[in-house]
């Protein structure tokens, strides 16, 4: 089953250049992460991705909990928003 994807605020995204600088992964694993774990969008095939700061970072950290409870929507359950604190983004 596909995950369902994360809502993101526009605070929230980042685009490949900043993922890779953010996460230290090459742009084929972020590419395979977004195709396995919906952590970002992409409106058309030449459209850039846009990536949930955020959820790189809990991916990053292996923290699929957290993930999910962003992916519900939880933005201030205290796993989630230490994602948000560490990055300067409003919950």
């Amino acid at each position: 089953m596909t995950p369902l994807p994360i809502l993101m605020r526009p605070d929230d995204i980042v685009l490949m250049k900043r993922a890779v600088d953010l996460t230290g992964k090459d742009e084929r694993t972020l590419r395979n992460w977004n195709k396995q774990y919906r952590v970002g969008r992409q409106s058309t095939k030449s459209a850039p991705i846009e990536f949930s700061a955020p959820a790189l970072l809990m991916l990053l950290h292996g923290d699929r909990d957290a993930l999910e409870l962003l992916r519900a929507g939880n933005r201030t359950h205290p796993s989630v928003s230490r994602y948000f604190d560490h990055l300067g983004i409003a919950k």
